[in-house]
């Protein structure tokens, strides 16, 4: 029997009974569902409780019901399962998302007769360097690694190398070192390109850079990128997706390379990304 994993965002408008409706339909097509203990409780079905690390090992598949941040944070923490993510657009944008709520028997339908097809996304790893030492390592992100100033008003340099070489030194606000996903989020509002989701390639996005020269750079995906960071105050970050934030300090050597797992996304055949642009991000191509 083919079994499906719900991650429900708990806090978008009707996610309870969006998830009641979805594991009804998926009892009806005699597929089982499985939710975590406190969607459970919330829907009083006890019976389909198992907690979400346990996902893997009995799910064939992950729909994520929230908007692109709860995509975010759920293709972190199963990238290294490989488990098929379907996203169920519960937010506003909506760009990871493959399916609505208005049609949620025609997804389930889908996903169980294989009318689908399967893409792999390129995800980034960085460690953090600290006067010689490794301080924070394996942290994993699907959109961007960025590295910036907090709330304060000066500005962060940031010195590139890529695979040892030195490229060129940024101030401003900060730097993304972003994946093709990536390339439609943060990096878009910074002036990077969009690039197509299924080319292997890292892109460099200075953020507000105080230079007339300072432009986006694509490097390829197998090329290794370290950050030096200076600034003359101690508000430093480092954020992961935009969701997760930790504290950098003066001279810190941030390595970003290629994570040795990918994503992976539930796509309909019948949707393309450009048309995805065009609807979503309303780009004229």
């Amino acid at each position: 029997m083919t079994v499906i994993g719900l991650a429900v965002n708990h806090s978008k408008l009707n996610a309870m009974s969006i998830t009641e409706q979805l594991v009804k339909l998926i009892e009806q097509h005699g597929a089982r569902a499985i939710v975590d203990e406190t969607t459970a409780a919330a829907i009083s079905r006890p019976d389909l409780s198992m907690p979400l690390e346990q996902y893997p090992d009995h799910a064939n598949f992950l729909f994520v019901l929230g908007g692109d941040g709860t995509i975010l944070g759920f293709a972190r923490q199963f990238a290294h399962t490989g488990l098929p993510i379907l996203g169920i657009n519960l937010g506003h944008l909506g760009f990871l998302s493959e399916a609505e709520t208005e049609d949620l028997e025609g997804t389930v339908k889908r996903v169980l007769e294989g009318n689908y097809c399967l893409e792999t996304r390129l995800m980034l790893e960085a460690e953090v360097e600290r006067e010689g030492q490794v301080v924070m390592k394996h942290l994993i992100g699907l959109n961007e690694i960025g590295i910036a100033k907090g709330s304060v008003g000066k500005m962060v340099t940031n010195k590139v190398f890529v695979d040892g070489m030195y490229v060129d030194q940024y101030s401003g606000d900060g730097l993304l070192v972003s994946t093709p996903t990536g390339s439609t989020a943060y990096s878009l509002s910074c002036g990077g390109p969009i690039i197509a989701p299924h080319i292997d390639v890292i892109l460099l996005t200075p953020i507000c850079p105080h230079t007339l020269h300072a432009r986006p750079m694509v490097i390829a995906a197998d090329q290794q990128v370290r950050v030096q960071v200076t600034a003359t105050h101690k508000e430093m970050v480092l954020s992961i997706d935009g969701q997760i934030f930790h504290e950098l300090k003066n001279g810190d050597n941030i390595h970003i390379r290629r994570c040795e797992h990918r994503t992976t996304l539930i796509k309909w055949r019948d949707r393309e990304f450009y048309d995805v642009l065009r609807r979503k991000l309303h780009v004229a191509l």
